[in-house]
């Protein structure tokens, strides 16, 4: 499987729904050996092992704009 390639601000999304029930939508906060994850629908605030994030990343729905 490949695994798409995401960055700092990308809008991506999860294959399961957050538990608020809003969303599967998420924005990466923060890159290193862990990832942190905003949810779009609650704002909840996930860190996750970087090997854990992308198995269970879906897609990444939009780019942050190239500075």
């Amino acid at each position: 499987m490949i695994v798409p390639e995401y960055g700092l601000g990308d809008v991506v999304e999860m294959k399961k729904m957050h538990p608020c029930k809003k969303s599967k939508e998420w924005v990466v906060t923060r890159m290193g050996a862990d990832i942190k994850i905003k949810c779009k629908g609650c704002g909840a605030i996930v860190m996750l092992a970087r090997s854990d994030f992308e198995r269970k990343l879906k897609r990444v729905l939009e780019r942050a704009p190239q500075e």
